[in-house]
Parts: structure tokens; sequence; C-alpha cells
């Protein structure tokens, strides 16, 4: 009699089953055939990505070409291009490029490419940390206390490599306007910390023994 019941209730599930496959069908297909669109479209999108990728190399690499050779009529404003394509690998390229060249001098154009490979390039965080210390580093020469404070404290709050260079340039920038209690404190925090490059570790206690002891 059990073994009855059971052969029942088994077939009584496999009958749900098959009705509840033929009542649902159009939604399972819809279902299936919309992931095989998404999956479609990813490998889509990658192929583009790939293509674009290999066009701005080529676009960047005629045009270093070209301005090395003397035609430097192209090289402003295809860079600039370059840079709001927001690549990961070719627009903090251009960017360095104009900025070592001087062939970009105004602070507010600079910061704003700064900010364009900051925050929308998806850079990974040791590269956007070495972003953040190199704008940073270009503003510390006119940017007041707050501002350069503004510009590394995500830096400085942070477990980054970056962080004790960062610490280190806020000292630097303390003790050349003569700040020395605050250029102190942050060289102080510096060799506090652990694990860090023994060159930066040894320029900043030769500073502490040299300049800033008691």
């Amino acid at each position: 009699m059990d073994q009855e019941v059971e052969i029942i209730n088994t077939e009584t599930r496999k009958e749900k089953i098959k009705n509840f496959i033929i009542n649902k069908k159009n939604n399972i297909i819809s279902i299936l055939i919309f992931f095989v669109l998404l999956l479609f479209g990813f490998f889509i999108y990658q192929e583009y990505l790939e293509k674009n990728r290999v066009k701005l190399a080529n676009k960047y690499n005629a045009l270093i070409i070209e301005y090395e050779n003397g035609n430097e009529s192209n090289i402003l404003n295809s860079m600039k291009e370059i840079i709001k394509d927001k690549d990961r690998t070719y627009s903090p390229l251009a960017f360095y490029y104009l900025l070592d060249n001087n062939l970009i001098t105004s602070k507010e154009e600079i910061n704003t490419y700064f900010d364009i490979l900051i925050n929308e390039i998806g850079l990974d965080n040791e590269n956007k940390n070495l972003t953040i210390f190199k704008k940073g580093l270009f503003n510390s020469e006119f940017a007041n206390e707050n501002e350069l404070l503004n510009i590394l404290n995500p830096v400085i709050k942070s477990d980054s490599i970056w962080k004790p260079h960062a610490l280190y340039l806020m000292a630097e920038y303390y003790f050349f306007k003569n700040e020395k209690q605050k250029s102190k404190e942050f060289l102080e925090k510096l060799v506090s910390l652990e694990n860090i490059n023994d060159k930066i570790k040894l320029e900043a206690q030769k500073r502490l023994r040299s300049d800033l002891s008691e």
C-alpha cells in the first residue's frame, strides 16, 4: 500500500512539473533568449572595447611619431581627445605626455584631466592613489594648505603604498612654509608606519634629526 502511494505521489509530482513547464513555456523561453542575448551582447561589447583600444594605441603612437618628427599641429587636440575617451591605459599616457612636454599649462585644465583619471576611467586602487599623489605633487607649488590636504587625504587615510609619499609631501610642504611643528607631525606619522620603503623612511628620519630635532 505504502509503495503504491509513493508511486502515485511520484507520478503526481512529475505531472505537476510537466504542467508547470507547459504553462510557463513562453516565460522560460523568454528568459533563455534574454540570457543568450546578454551573453552575446557582452562578447560584442568586449570586441568593441578591444578594437577601440587598438585604434587608440595606433592614434597615440602615430601622434608621438609626428610630434617627434616636428609636426606639432595635431598633438594637443588629438591627445586631449584620447584623454576624454577615458581608456585606462591610453588616457593616462596621453595626459602625462602633454604634461611632461609642457603642452598644457592651465592649472584648471590640468586638474580637470587629473580628476578624469581619478574618478572616471576605473583605475585600480593603487594606480588611482598614485594619480592622486601626482595631482597633489603638481598642486603643492601653488595650492593652499586646505586644498592640498583635500587632494591627498584619500591616500593619507588609506593603507596604500603611496601613503608614505603623501605624508612626506605634506611634511615638505609645511617645512618650506616654516611650519616646522606640522612638518614634524607628518614625518613622525611616516616613520611610525610598518613595511614602508626604506629610502623614504631614511629621508624622513634625516629630516627629523637634522632640521626638526628639539
